[in-house]
């Protein structure tokens, strides 16, 4: 049985069936794991008063997201990419990876945005003190080394980091009680913050295009 290992057919159909983007249209696709596939079920407004994409897979690692990067993001003609992975990478959800592993993952991502126009936004790594489904890999130490290099290789690219996890984080490295349901995901507060925070990033992005 061959398997779709980077999940290609998951927006098959809805990339199919969505139309061009307007000439004034600051079309934005949301690249990401389930933080990202979640934010439509906590506020579908959120995508539908805004020209903004979910392209979220819930436990997706970065060499997947970028198997499908050409599809899911360039092939949709966007303004602006967010690209927010990388937490199950230090999970070992797809096998072990070393942090400039990751890295390197997101700045393949963040060339292939560039060389096709696309303003691409790095994202820090939520906080998570603990991952519930394999406990001990310590995140909350791994997460802030990653973010490091990810802040380093946007600024080396020339392009917007988004620090989520500043905003986020509690004194355990790990995200508070309000804004989790389980260390890692979110609550309804937890993607209103993300939300005034990414908001005010791409605002920024347009700006400077202009």
């Amino acid at each position: 049985m061959a398997q779709d290992w980077p999940n290609l057919e998951k927006y098959k159909k809805a990339n199919t069936a969505l139309s061009t983007p307007t000439e004034n249209e600051n079309r934005v696709v949301f690249m990401g794991n389930s933080i990202t596939e979640g934010w439509s079920n906590a506020n579908q407004d959120f995508f539908t008063d805004n020209p903004y994409i979910n392209r979220g897979i819930s436990g997706q690692t970065t060499p997947q997201m970028l198997l499908r990067f050409r599809q899911d993001v360039i092939d949709l003609n966007p303004k602006i990419v967010v690209i927010l992975a990388g937490t199950n990478d230090i999970a070992g959800n797809t096998g072990p990876m070393t942090l400039e592993q990751i890295r390197d993952n997101i700045l393949s991502m963040v060339e292939l945005a560039k060389a096709n126009n696309i303003s691409p936004i790095v994202c820090s790594v939520l906080p998570a003190y603990d991952y519930p489904w394999r406990p001990g890999l310590q995140p909350n130490i791994k997460i802030p080394k990653l973010n490091t290099l990810l802040k380093n290789m946007a600024s080396e690219q020339g392009v917007m980091y988004l620090d989520y996890f500043s905003a986020m984080a509690d004194d355990r490295n790990g995200l508070p009680k309000a804004l989790t349901t389980d260390e890692v995901h979110l609550t309804k507060a937890g993607y209103a913050e993300m939300e005034r925070l990414v908001q005010k990033a791409i605002a920024q992005v347009i700006k400077n295009e202009k």
